[in-house]
């Protein structure tokens, strides 16, 4: 079923559509069949949100947003599930922010890195780095350690949807700020953030664009202001609040 052959009317229509675009990605050689179990793990915490960015999400964006106008060298890192799903969307956000786009894989071939490459381009990105990475974190083996030297390697703000949770505490280990997207408030990769974003990534990432938008002529001071106020633990402990309770209204 594609996405044209979806009901609208189906109440989790948006929810059918992200599992297609899945399974699209899957047979297109970006996205492991591994990618699919993730998803479905996320799709459960999403569910228990109620499908919708709450109101710490929107804030975590709007300080994601800060960060990367703030930064001097920002890194946007996509991967398979990433690639899959919001190929346009992380396009548009790094045209925005200023900041690179840089494909890092978990299963790593170089047909899927091309692939990846290839579909980002395709959505209007002009340069993307990982085809030919000569970096590596430190503390990593396997080939999720690998980075492009003039992309993670040098970044001091990564924004990194979607990660394995011990390479985030590697970057997180090397100094990044890390702007982690991820629907499990309880996961290593947001714990390890800088600044957590627990949302749907559909949702989450045209969310960050729309503030650094909304954010570009904010002076340097207002900025700082923003970045200073974010408590990344208060918001994990909100959203779990809201998984828990589901509603997203502290009483």
């Amino acid at each position: 079923m594609t996405d044209g052959e979806l009901p609208e009317s189906h109440p989790r229509y948006e929810s059918l559509r992200t599992r297609e675009r899945l399974v699209a990605g899957v047979d297109a050689g970006l996205t492991s069949r591994q990618g699919l179990i993730a998803q479905g793990r996320g799709e459960a915490f999403d569910y228990l949100l109620g499908e919708r960015t709450i109101d710490s999400a929107r804030r975590a964006a709007r300080a994601a947003a800060a960060h990367l106008l703030e930064a001097e060298h920002a890194v946007l890192s996509v991967n398979g599930n990433v690639a899959a799903l919001c190929p346009a969307a992380m396009v548009e956000l790094a045209a925005a922010s200023g900041a690179r786009l840089e494909v890092n894989l978990f299963h790593r071939t170089d047909e899927r890195v091309a692939r990846i490459v290839d579909r980002l381009e395709t959505h209007g990105a002009e340069e993307v780095l990982g085809r030919d990475p000569d970096g590596q974190i430190p503390g990593l083996e396997h080939d999720r350690a690998l980075v492009d030297s003039e992309g993670i390697g040098r970044a001091d703000v990564v924004l990194v949807p979607l990660e394995d949770g011990d390479r985030a505490a590697a970057l997180a280990a090397m100094g990044k700020t890390e702007l982690v997207v991820d629907l499990n408030p309880q996961s290593r990769s947001a714990r390890h953030a800088t600044v957590p974003i627990v949302d749907n990534i559909v949702r989450a990432i045209p969310t960050i664009r729309q503030a650094v938008e909304e954010l570009a002529g904010a002076s340097e001071g207002e900025l700082e202001k923003l970045i200073e106020r974010f408590d990344p633990a208060a918001a994990l402990t909100d959203a779990e609040r809201v998984i828990r309770t589901g509603s997203d209204q502290e009483h």
